[in-house]
C-alpha cells in the first residue's frame, strides 16, 4: 500500500469515528462523564448540539479530503490495463525504427543501459493514453545483454502488472551526409545506420 494509499484510508476511518461521536447519546456521554470525574459540572444539551456540528462539519471535510486522495491517486498510478496498453504501442512504435551511429565503423548510436532505457520510458509514457499519467514508468535493464542485443522489464508506478522487452540492434547500412564546416570530398561523411527489432510479452524476463 503506497503512502497516497494509507492516508486515504486513515482520513476515511477517522470520518467514520467522527461521525459515530455526533451520533452518540447525550446521556451515554454524561454517565461516562461523571463515572470519570463525579464532580463535574453537567453539560447542558446546547453544548452536545454544538459539539455534534462540529463533529459532522469536520467529518464531512475528511470526506471531501480523501476524496480529493483518491483522485490524485488515480492521476499518478497506473493501472494495469494502462500500461498494457501503452507497452503494446510502444513495442509498435520502436520496432522497425532506425537511428544513425558516430562516423567510426560499428560505432553504436545509444547505449541500451542509458539512453535507450529513457527512450523506452518514454515511449511507453506517449502512448499511455489521455487519463494515464505522464511519469511512474520504469525500463530496466535485465538478463543477458550484449552490444546489440537487450532486455528491459518494464513496471509503472500504481501497478504490479510488469512487462519484458526485447531489443535487437542490427547494422542495416551506411547513410551517406555531409560534415559541417568541410567542404568537397573531405565533406562526405558515412554513418551507419541501425535498426531496432522490438518485442514484448506479459511478465518479467
Amino acid at each position: 500500500m503506497s503512502q497516497l494509499t494509507g492516508m486515504t484510508v486513515f482520513i476515511f476511518v477517522l470520518a467514520a469515528l467522527l461521525l459515530l461521536m455526533a451520533c452518540a447519546k447525550a446521556d451515554r456521554v454524561r454517565s461516562w462523564r461523571a463515572s470519570l470525574n463525579p464532580s463535574a459540572p453537567d453539560l447542558p444539551d446546547a453544548a452536545f448540539t454544538a459539539a455534534r456540528v462540529v463533529l459532522v462539519v469536520v467529518a464531512v471535510v475528511a470526506v471531501v479530503i480523501g476524496i480529493q486522495g483518491i483522485a490524485v491517486q488515480d492521476d499518478t498510478g497506473w493501472s494495469e490495463d494502462e500500461l498494457t496498453s501503452a507497452v503494446e504501442g510502444a513495442t509498435r512504435a520502436l520496432d522497425g525504427s532506425s537511428v544513425h551511429g558516430g562516423p567510426l565503423d560499428g560505432d553504436t548510436p545509444a547505449d541500451f543501459d542509458g539512453e535507450y532505457a529513457t527512450t523506452v520510458e518514454q515511449e511507453v509514457v506517449e502512448h499511455g493514453g489521455g487519463d494515464a499519467p505522464q511519469l511512474g514508468v520504469h525500463a530496466t535493464l535485465t538478463g543477458s545483454t550484449t552490444s546489440d542485443e537487450a532486455h528491459y522489464r518494464i513496471t509503472a508506478d500504481g501497478t504490479g502488472a510488469s512487462f519484458c522487452m526485447h531489443v535487437e540492434r542490427t547494422l542495416t547500412g551506411w547513410a551517406d551526409t555531409v560534415a559541417p564546416g568541410l567542404s568537397g570530398d573531405a565533406a562526405a561523411v558515412k554513418l551507419p545506420e541501425f535498426t531496432f527489432a522490438v518485442s514484448s510479452r506479459t511478465g518479467d524476463c
